[in-house]
């Protein structure tokens, strides 16, 4: 996405966006613009979208507009670069990239969770996790202490909302006792065949837009606090970068019906009852499903250790730190060996 500026009124230096104030402030005079909405726009940031007129409208609606941006031809990412700036990092693996942009149409976000943790925070709970860390290489917290190399980043991700009526057949199962030819009691299950309907209601069903973040990464940023969103506005994007999605609209919504039917096949079970459940069919209808596109906060570290990038993860709303690391083998080997030595001494005591 471009990342838009906004000239100072006083000096003339670019505004950027302030955490700390949640508001526009120039790094060089100090002068400081907040960031107002209508209520208006307050209800447009919540409101909901049909998905399958979405998907027949395509990018040629009046939702879509068009963005500028980079890609990465080592991990994929899609982001955006300062206008002036014509070669910099890739803040997702540390690669270097040239400044070579192409324009595309897109989905317009609808909402973002605006910056709540400012660089000096997140290099502060980024520390701390760090200094956490067990068998990490001696030299490692030197390697990435340095603050440049934490970048701040809006990602991608879709929410969706749907209703489903699931029919199914299947079993249940009822827990008995009785005592077997040796007169010790067993625990028997008699089976009774089942079936019916369940319906669920599903709400901001999040499903992360990018592929430039493993998933065992994205999957421990969480909680975001969606009921804090605030209506899109380029503004919140000043000083920072934002990643376009690559996970489409109709992808995204194949990735929630894997959260939708593990609730449904909850439901199922439930509906059935008794000590034991078999769901052996199940037909789901998915019903007025409608989506939003919202961007999320994160600061991102990439760093290479031995050849090897490691990124870290910090939630740019509430500070939670999710990372890659190396280990310390020798560290690793030590432990082992202490621990043999002491298995060996009590094995030895044990014999006396």
């Amino acid at each position: 996405m471009d990342q838009k500026q906004f000239p100072c009124p006083s000096c003339g230096a670019q505004l950027e966006y302030n955490a700390a104030t949640q508001g526009a402030k120039c790094p060089y005079c100090g002068h400081e613009a907040r960031i107002a909405h209508s209520e208006k726009e307050q209800v447009q940031a919540v409101k909901e979208l049909d998905f399958f007129a979405a998907l027949e409208q395509g990018e040629s609606s009046a939702e879509t507009q068009e963005v500028a941006e980079i890609a990465c031809n080592a991990c994929g990412a899609h982001f955006s670069m300062d206008p002036n700036i014509t070669a910099s990092a890739c803040p997702f693996c540390g690669t270097q990239v040239v400044n070579q942009a192409k324009t595309e149409r897109r989905i317009r976000p609808k909402a973002l969770l605006a910056f709540k943790v400012t660089r000096d925070n997140a290099i502060e709970f980024w520390q701390k996790w760090l200094h956490g860390l067990w068998f990490a290489p001696n030299n490692l917290k030197r390697v990435v202490r340095h603050a440049d190399q934490l970048n701040g980043m809006y990602l991608p991700h879709w929410t969706y909302d749907c209703n489903t009526v699931a029919h199914y057949r299947g079993e249940r199962g009822e827990d008995y006792y009785e005592k077997d030819s040796n007169g010790n009691r067993v625990k028997r299950t008699r089976w009774y065949p089942a079936s019916g309907t369940v319906n669920d209601a599903f709400d901001d069903i999040l499903v992360l837009a990018s592929e430039s973040i493993p998933k065992r990464l994205s999957d421990q940023v969480p909680p975001w606090n969606l009921e804090n969103l605030s209506p899109y506005a380029d503004a919140y994007l000043s000083g920072y970068r934002a990643e376009s999605y690559q996970i489409g609209l109709k992808d995204g919504f194949s990735t929630a019906q894997q959260v939708i039917d593990r609730a449904v096949d909850k439901s199922i079970r439930r509906d059935i009852g008794g000590d034991h459940q078999r769901v052996h069919w199940v037909e789901t209808e998915y019903h007025d499903i409608t989506f939003k596109h919202i961007l999320l906060p994160l600061w991102i570290s990439a760093y290479r250790y031995n050849e090897k990038a490691y990124r870290f993860l910090v939630n740019g709303s509430t500070g939670k730190v999710a990372g890659e690391r190396p280990y310390s083998w020798v560290k690793i080997t030590l432990l082992i060996l202490f621990l043999l030595a002491v298995a060996g001494g009590i094995a030895f005591a044990a014999t006396r």
